[in-house]
């Protein structure tokens, strides 16, 4: 089974789903993450080729695909036309043809992540050619939860994964900050632990269901 994970930024598919993506390589799926914007550019100094590099090496934890990246400005991609930014979506799952697909939930407080939900959402309609049958949304802490509700109804347990995520949340050391911000390691292992108990398990990462067809 192919999966595709569309992402704002590098950083967004491991803090998200970073042991999701683990399972589905283990159990057999091939994985492809795409990123929308470089992450960087919106700084006073942007190191956009160590965040490329960072996801690369993330990747190769994971066992993905090599990533796909769009490279366009970070915090920028509402100056683009959002059919722009659709298209782009749309010709990587023509290539790809994924039966899953993960992205941004809708209510996230930054802007990319909303748009970015947006575009894959109109790129992944229900055509009858669609080869998506199954679509979530993802959280990514220090953003996810200081928007509009995250309300999940889709668990998936990553206790035999958590040591990767976290060794791929390590290439992106840049990005990662001190406890108690929620992207501390402690903070990110805290959200995993805290979704895990609510299903009785110890560490899971929580989907937003958008579409499943069976």
């Amino acid at each position: 089974m192919k999966v595709l994970v569309i992402a704002a930024h590098p950083d967004d598919e491991v803090l998200s789903c970073g042991g999701t993506i683990a399972r589905h390589v283990t159990e057999g799926d091939e994985v492809h993450v795409m990123f929308i914007a470089d992450g960087e550019t919106a700084r006073t100094i942007a190191v956009q080729p160590n965040r490329n590099l960072a996801a690369y090496n993330a990747s190769k934890i994971l066992g993905t695909q090599p990533p796909i990246f769009l490279d366009w400005t970070d915090q920028r991609l509402d100056t683009l036309p959002l059919l722009e930014i659709t298209r782009a979506i749309e010709a990587q799952v023509e290539k790809i043809q994924p039966a899953v697909a993960y992205t941004h939930h809708a209510g996230d407080l930054n802007l990319d992540h909303r748009l970015v939900h947006q575009a894959a959402m109109t790129a992944l309609r229900p055509l009858p050619s669609a080869p998506t049958r199954q679509i979530y949304t993802f959280e990514v802490i220090s953003s996810t939860e200081w928007g509009t509700p995250f309300m999940p109804n889709h668990f998936v347990c990553i206790s035999a994964y958590m040591n990767m995520k976290l060794d791929a949340l390590r290439c992106y050391g840049d990005e990662m900050r001190d406890p108690p911000h929620p992207r501390s390691l402690m903070g990110i292992s805290n959200l995993a632990k805290s979704r895990g108990n609510s299903v009785g398990i110890h560490f899971a990462e929580a989907f937003m269901t958008m579409r499943t067809v069976r």
